[in-house]
């Protein structure tokens, strides 16, 4: 039984498009033929590496995909994505006021995920990571800001990344994804 089964019958290999001989700024679809559930199945994902910056921003709303239905193992895979800086007091009080009226945001990143079908995102599950412009503002300082979109937000959401240069890894600074969304359709009244 999948992750999303228990909401509809309804993210382990990876699939990219980089950027592209005309000079596009990076772009990578990952996809997951099933959710990771658990920290055990992330870590087996080739993602996991930890050597590819869009990668870890997949695997971080992967891990995010959790939260509702587990939230311990959902904090260990965070922790995983956060590398020598675990999640600090604050950041663990803010995941969880933002869990508590809803479950759907992190799906809402998923492509195929809209209002209109109550954030069930197309199988297999895949999120899209890209730069924009600014991304790369502060990468002599370490840090690379990449964005995502979501079903149910008019602008992209970011998440902040940060390289440790003696292993080449890359790890979750920051993520700016738990921000209001549309609800969905199936909880606006007014749908």
């Amino acid at each position: 039984m999948g992750l999303f089964d228990s909401l509809q019958n309804g993210i382990a290999g990876a699939q990219s498009a980089a950027a592209n001989a005309s000079g596009a700024l990076p772009k990578k679809t990952v996809v997951f033929q099933e959710m990771p559930e658990t920290l055990e199945q992330m870590k087996a994902l080739p993602e996991a590496s930890m050597k590819d910056p869009l990668d870890v921003a997949a695997l971080t709303v992967a891990a995010l995909c959790v939260y509702p239905f587990n939230k311990d193992e959902s904090i260990r895979m965070l922790n995983f994505l956060k590398g020598p800086q675990p999640l600090s007091p604050y950041e663990l009080s803010f995941i969880a006021d933002r869990f508590r009226d809803s479950d759907y945001i992190p799906r809402s990143y998923l492509n195929g995920a809209t209002p209109q079908n109550n954030y069930m995102p197309q199988r297999p599950y895949s999120v899209t990571v890209y730069e924009l412009a600014h991304s790369r503002d502060n990468i002599n300082e370490g840090y690379l800001t990449v964005n995502l979109n979501s079903g149910g937000a008019d602008s992209p959401r970011q998440i902040k990344l940060r390289t440790k240069p003696s292993t080449g890894e890359w790890f979750l600074w920051e993520q700016f994804i738990l921000v209001g969304i549309r609800v969905p359709d199936a909880a606006n009244p007014w749908a």
